[in-house]
C-alpha cells in the first residue's frame, strides 16, 4: 500500500476512527485555532527579538504544531493524511521548508484499526456466503490512511489472498477534509500569497476520489497485470473479482521483501543494479509508451522477489493512484526530456512553451534559470563526454551513483532561486503526480544504491520522440 506500515510491528491499535464529516471538521477546527493561537502568541512573544530568533521560535512553532497534527490525523486517518503526504511531495517546488516538514509529518506511524472496527466494513461489502469460503487473519498486513490489508486463505485451494479494507466513509469526508487542510496551512501563513493552489487542490482531490473506488483500481491492477504478462522482471498480482467491490479489493497474497530491507542491502551490487535498472525501465515505459502512470512510488508499494539464481524479480502494489495523460500534455514533455538531455535549449523552450512552463515575454534571468534546473535534472543520463559532466559524476563507463548524489538538494536550491526572484507561475496540473512520480523513483534507485548507465535506457526511448 501507499503509505503502508507492518500492522505486526504496531501495538497500538485504534478502536475506532472519526468517519463523519461533522466529527472529522470538529477536529480540525480545533486544531487550527490551537494553531491560530499559538501564532498569535508567537507574534508576541517575538516582537522584540532579532530577526534570527524570530526565525528560530517560527521553526519551532511549526515542529511543535507538526507534532499535534500528525498525532491527530495519524487516529483521524482517510484523506486528510493522504493529501498531507500528497502535498508534501509537490510542495518543495513552492512551499517552504517550514510547511513541507510539516506536510511530511504526516507519514510518520499511522495505526491500524482493531479489527472490531474494520470487521463491519468487510461485512457490508463481502457476503456471508463470500465470507465463509475464507480463512481471514484478524491482525493486519499493513495499514495506511485509507485502508488497511488483511491476509486471507482460500478454503477450497489453500490460496493466500490479500484484502485491502477500505476505512469507514473516507471517501465522504474528502472534500470537507481539503477545506481543513487548506485552512490549517492558510492560518499557519504556509500557503504562498502571490500562488494560486486551486489547480493543485484540484489534482489531489481528483486523485483522491479515485483512491477510494477499489473498482477501478481492481481494472487498473488488471490492465498493468496485461500489459507486463510474459515479462519476467515484474510481478503484478492478480485480481479475485469474487472477493472485492467497491470498498474491498482482492488480489493474491505475493511474498517479496522491501528494497531497505537488509537482504536486498547485502546483495551484490550487480544485482541491486539489475533491479534498479527494471525499475527505471519500467518508469520509462510507462511515461514513453503507455502514457499511463502509477503516480505513487512509495517504497512500500514495491517488493523484491529474491531468485536463488540470481533472477530477482519487483512485486508492483497498488495501483489505486494509476493516472493516464493525454497525448496534448505527454508529446511536449517527451521533447523537453529530450531536449533537456541532448542539450537542445531550442526545441527545450519550444516544448515549454507549449505547455506554459515558459513565455516569451519572460525576462532573461528567469528562462536562463528554467533552462539551467532543466539541463540538470537529467544529470543521471548525460554521456561521459557531455560538458555538464564536470564534476565526474558520470564515470568513464557512463555510470552514475545515485546513492552518493546531491542532484535532489542542488535542484531544490535552484527551485527557490528562482521562487525568491520571479513570481510563481501555476505549472502544468499533470505535472504534480508526475512529479511525485519522478521523485519516487530517484528515492528507490537511491535505497537499492544503483550505479547504472541509465543514459542507454533512456536513449531507446528518446530516439522515438521527434
Amino acid at each position: 500500500m501507499d503509505d503502508a506500515k507492518s500492522g505486526k510491528k504496531q501495538n497500538k491499535k485504534l478502536e475506532s476512527i472519526k468517519s463523519s464529516v461533522f466529527s472529522r471538521s470538529l477536529s480540525m477546527a480545533k486544531l487550527t485555532l490551537q494553531a491560530g493561537a499559538s501564532l498569535a502568541q508567537h507574534g508576541v512573544s517575538t516582537a522584540l527579538k532579532s530577526k534570527e530568533a524570530k526565525e528560530e521560535n517560527w521553526k519551532r512553532l511549526l515542529q511543535n504544531q507538526a507534532s499535534a497534527i500528525s498525532s491527530e490525523l495519524g487516529e483521524l486517518k482517510g484523506s486528510l493524511m493522504k493529501a498531507g503526504q500528497m502535498l508534501s511531495m509537490y510542495g518543495e517546488h513552492f512551499l517552504p521548508p517550514e510547511a513541507n516538514d510539516l506536510l511530511r509529518s504526516l507519514q510518520s506511524d499511522s495505526p491500524p484499526l482493531s479489527w472490531e472496527a474494520i470487521e463491519p466494513t468487510l461485512f457490508k461489502n463481502l457476503s456471508q456466503e463470500k465470507r465463509d469460503l475464507l480463512e481471514i487473519e484478524k491482525i493486519p498486513l499493513a495499514s495506511a490512511s485509507m485502508g488497511q490489508v488483511h491476509r486471507a486463505r482460500v478454503k477450497s485451494t489453500g490460496e493466500n489472498i490479500v484484502l485491502k479494507i477500505q476505512y469507514p466513509n473516507v471517501d465522504k469526508a474528502i472534500d470537507s477534509d481539503l477545506r481543513a487542510i487548506r485552512t490549517l496551512l492558510g492560518t499557519l501563513k504556509l500557503l504562498p500569497k502571490d500562488f494560486n493552489v486551486d489547480a493543485l487542490f484540484a489534482e489531489v482531490r481528483e486523485m483522491l476520489v479515485q483512491e477510494t473506488d477499489y473498482q477501478l483500481e481492481a481494472q487498473l491492477t488488471e490492465d498493468f497485470h496485461q500489459r507486463l504478462t510474459g515479462d519476467s522482471r515484474y510481478i503484478v498480482p492478480k485480481v479475485h473479482r469474487e472477493f472485492s467491490g467497491p470498498k474491498i479489493l482482492a488480489t493474491s497474497f505475493e511474498r517479496g521483501i522491501r528494497a531497505d530491507d537488509p537482504l536486498i542491502q547485502s546483495l551484490p551490487q550487480e544485482r541491486r543494479n539489475k533491479i534498479a535498472s527494471s525499475f527505471l525501465d519500467l518508469y520509462f515505459r510507462e511515461i514513453f509508451e503507455w502514457g499511463v502512470v502509477q503516480t505513487d512510488p512509495h517504497n512500500g508499494n514495491y517488493r523484491v522477489r529474491i531468485d536463488p539464481e540470481g533472477h530477482d524479480q519487483l512485486v508492483l502494489l497498488d495501483f489505486g493512484a494509476t493516472r493516464t495523460y493525454s497525448p496534448e500534455f505527454l508529446n511536449p514533455y517527451r521533447r523537453m526530456v529530450k531536449g533537456s538531455l541532448l542539450n537542445d535549449r531550442e526545441k527545450l523552450f519550444a516544448a515549454s512553451k507549449e505547455l506554459g512552463f515558459i513565455k516569451d515575454s519572460d525576462d532573461k534571468k528567469l528562462l536562463q534559470f528554467f533552462e539551467e534546473f532543466c539541463f540538470e535534472t537529467v544529470e543521471p543520463f548525460i554521456a561521459y563526454d557531455d560538458p555538464r559532466n564536470t564534476g565526474g559524476l558520470i564515470d568513464s563507463e557512463g555510470y552514475y551513483d545515485w546513492k552518493n548524489t546531491d542532484l535532489p538538494q542542488r535542484l531544490s536550491k535552484k527551485v527557490f532561486q528562482i521562487i525568491r526572484q520571479h513570481p510563481l507561475r501555476t505549472p502544468p496540473q499533470e505535472m504534480i503526480f508526475l512529479d511525485r512520480k519522478t521523485g519516487g523513483v530517484f528515492i528507490f534507485l537511491s535505497v537499492v544504491r544503483a550505479k547504472i548507465r541509465g543514459r542507454d535506457l533512456l536513449m531507446k526511448y528518446i530516439q522515438k520522440v521527434p
